[in-house]
């Protein structure tokens, strides 16, 4: 690139991932783009992950710091104040992108001033960085408030995003506060009357293993409900609300009686649909683990 591409800033904050962040480091060194900054955080990690970073920033020098464990939002926050970039591309120590992520998103941010965060698509990998059988690409959109209010699962996946530093400024970076620290973005500059873009490229790997918190049903109910509750004067507020208990309800139906079972009891008898039906049908069927 020349020397008049512009700056951008891939931040990464680390935490127990020894086993993957040297491939994650290497992937962003190994960009098409050679105009990056790249900034490390390890955040308290028990493991050797701050030893391993150490080694590779001596080899390859970009900024790296430890600190005692502040959490992913508060790390992400302070990287993104560090950052000189005219755009941000946030990173997960476990997940890895691909080498023209980079090039291919700064060339449409350049020439599309009417998106604030440009995203792709991911393939999946396991711990052991074999790709899944299974993979879900999707073709390009664009996404307002509106649209990722009532449909989440058009947001872009995390690893694959690029956002305009201006627009983060503005609507003052992470929730430290909210769990579902991405969504939240998303819907919080959409909110402020920015756009979204997904690109149909595969942009990124993303790492499924044991830690992942979409496993975790009800970290990720009470997590969603958080959320939304944030633009609970928003219309379309309630029936949000009452698909994401059922959605959860009917995925724990056969995984978690117990917890589902509460949900049900959440759920307006005036909301029920096949999914609720369909979930106390499997609460109905004898329990495999008695």
């Amino acid at each position: 690139m020349t020397g008049d591409s512009p700056l951008v800033s891939i931040i990464v904050s680390c935490y127990n991932h020894q086993d993957y962040i040297e491939e994650c480091i290497l992937s962003i060194l190994n960009q098409t783009y050679y105009n990056i900054e790249l900034i490390v955080i390890d955040d308290g990690s028990s493991d050797s992950s701050a030893e391993i970073l150490e080694k590779l920033q001596q080899e390859h020098s970009f900024y790296f710091e430890r600190q005692t464990n502040q959490g992913l939002t508060k790390t992400l926050n302070k990287a993104i104040k560090m950052a000189k970039g005219k755009y941000i591309a946030p990173l997960g120590s476990d997940d890895i992108i691909l080498p023209n992520k980079t090039a291919i998103q700064v060339d449409y941010l350049e020439k599309r001033n009417d998106i604030a965060v440009v995203g792709g698509n991911i393939t999946c990998i396991d711990q052991d960085g074999n790709i899944k059988q299974k993979q879900r690409h999707k073709e390009y959109r664009e996404v307002d408030f509106k649209t990722i209010f009532k449909q989440a699962k058009l947001i872009p996946a995390a690893p694959s995003v690029m956002i305009r530093a201006d627009v983060l400024n503005e609507i003052g970076g992470y929730n430290t506060e909210c769990r579902l620290e991405d969504l939240y973005l998303w819907l919080t500059i959409t909110h402020a009357g920015h756009k979204i873009a997904v690109l149909k490229d595969i942009v990124a790997h993303y790492r499924e293993h044991g830690s992942n918190t979409y496993k975790n049903y009800k970290f990720m109910t009470d997590s969603l409900l958080q959320t939304y509750g944030y633009f609970s004067s928003e219309p379309g507020y309630d029936y949000i609300k009452n698909k994401t208990l059922i959605t959860m309800f009917l995925k724990t139906s056969k995984k978690d009686r117990g917890y589902a079972f509460s949900l049900l009891k959440r759920i307006p008898l005036k909301n029920y649909n096949m999914k609720v039906l369909r979930g106390i049908g499997h609460l109905a069927l004898p329990d495999k683990k008695q």
